[in-house]
This record gives structure tokens, sequence and C-alpha cells, in this order.
């Protein structure tokens, strides 16, 4: 038998290379209470946080308006681009229909708090979008392929001159009437408002020009302008399925008012879910 050095072994006596398994660390009491009460508290920031959210709503819209909300919030979300419940009310009343055409008017942001932003990315409609505020235009030209921004103050005539008063920190609020902006700032706020001076134009006038027949959606959100807006549009001749529209109780009236003219009902539905705007739709013969 040949002699094998003793560090070496035949082919047929070689093993496997061996694993060494390093012994799994059981944790103790100490760091079992310490997990414990970590998740409890992790639980406890996401209950509060559900809670306040809850307790904000009941004060905003009441226990009749919470509970209005809560069917839209299962079906549609939590999730939401806008301020209020406008996007599921929207979505609702579409039944989350694909292909539509939208006119928003007061856009401001492509998609922060904005009614049209979830009907072009998600459900495939297009439209215009209009601000008095030229430096949104960017956001809509990278952001919203199927919309396009119009950067004008649309009114009952086209072609004149109107001042719009733009607080630096909030250009939600930007609006032509300089008490409504005032009012809506802090004392400090008010102090970096700037004046612009916008060129006007009519929703007809626009409409024509993009060569627009059919109109699905109409959102109009503009501080106060919101009469005079729809005193250039013949809804007639477009006939939107649906307008939602701010209506702030200085023009509340004259909002009703023109829908009742027109053969245009407030969608009951919505109207203790949203305080902040009116929902119309064309009344059925």
């Amino acid at each position: 038998m040949a002699h094998v050095p003793g560090n070496l072994l035949m082919p047929h006596e070689r093993s496997k290379p061996m694993s060494i398994k390093s012994p799994r660390r059981r944790l103790d009491l100490v760091e079992v209470a310490g997990l414990v009460v970590l998740a409890a508290i992790i639980g406890g920031v996401v209950a509060t946080k559900i809670l306040k959210d809850r307790i904000s709503v009941y004060a905003m819209y009441g226990q009749d308006g919470a509970q209005e909300i809560e069917p839209l919030e299962r079906e549609y979300g939590p999730a939401k681009n806008t301020r209020n419940i406008e996007e599921w009310a929207i979505r609702d009343f579409f039944h989350d229909e694909r292909g539509g055409v939208f006119v928003d008017i007061g856009a401001n942001h492509f998609q922060s708090e904005n009614n049209t932003y979830y009907l072009e990315t998600s459900l495939g409609w297009s439209g215009i979008a209009v601000d008095a505020q030229a430096e949104f235009a960017e956001g809509y030209r990278l952001h919203r392929p199927r919309t396009k921004f119009f950067a004008s103050f649309i009114s009952d005539v086209s072609g004149q001159q109107e001042d719009l008063y733009v607080p630096r920190d909030n250009s939600l609020v930007a609006s032509s009437n300089a008490r409504f902006t005032a009012h809506e700032l802090s004392p400090e706020s008010r102090l970096t408002t700037s004046k612009r001076s916008i060129e006007t134009l009519s929703l007809n006038d626009l409409l024509d020009r993009e060569h627009v027949r059919r109109v699905d959606f109409v959102s109009i959100d503009i501080e106060l302008a919101e009469p005079r807006a729809l005193a250039g549009f013949d809804i007639a001749r477009f006939q939107p399925r649906l307008v939602c529209i701010e209506a702030h109780v200085d023009v509340r009236q004259q909002i009703l008012d023109f829908f009742a003219r027109h053969r245009y009902v407030v969608l009951g539905k919505y109207l203790r879910a949203d305080t902040a705007n009116l929902y119309f739709a064309p009344v059925e013969d």
C-alpha cells in the first residue's frame, strides 16, 4: 500500500468543506420587552394620526358631512391629489370613465391640489388647463402631456388687462380681489404680495380657438372671479356633464343663479361632503 502523507487524503476520502454555523442568538426578556414597547409606540402614533385625521374631518364637515365622505373614501381613497374630496367626487360621478375631456380654470400646480391630475394620468383624459400665474406652465409641459396650459385670466371678455394679487408663499389664494387675498393671508404674508397685470380671455374664445367641441368636465376655482368666467361661457353650447366650482359666500348666489338659468342643478350627493365647492349637472329631461 502506497504511503500517503499525513496531511493528504485520497480522492475518495475527501469530505465536503464543513460549514460552520454561528449559534442563533436569542433575544432576552429585556430586548423582547423593548420591541413590544416600540411596536406599541408605533401603533399608537399611527392610531393617533388616524384619530386626528378623523377629528379634523368631523370638525370641518360636521357629523353628516363626515358620514357622507366615508363611502367615497372607501371606494376611491385614501389617496387623493385634491385639497378636499374633489377627486373622489369627480371619479364617483363619472364612474372612473376613461378618455374624457376636461377644462380646468384656475388649475394652479400640475399635481398638488389639482382637480384633473388623476383624470389625465390614471384615466387617460385630456384637456385644457388655465391659470393666470405663468410659472405653472413648465410643470404641465413636463408632467401633463395630454393637457394644454394657457397663462390667462379667464373673464367675461377677452383682450383687457386685469390686476392679479399674488402672495409669494401661497399661490392658491392669488386673486383679482385684493381684499380677498389679504383676508386669506397672515400680516407677514401680506407684505410679500405682488401685483401683476394679466390679459383676460373668455372661455368661449379659448375653446373656439382650440377647436373644442365637447367638454365632459369643467373645474373653476379663481377666487371670487367665478361669475365673470361663467358670463363668458356658453354652457348651453358646450354642455359639460359636470361642473365643479368653488363657491365663496360673496359670489355663491350669482353662481347658483347662473346654473339655474341654464337648467343645471346642484348635486346633493356631494353637498355636505365638500363644503368649499358646488357640483352641477344638467337637468335630465
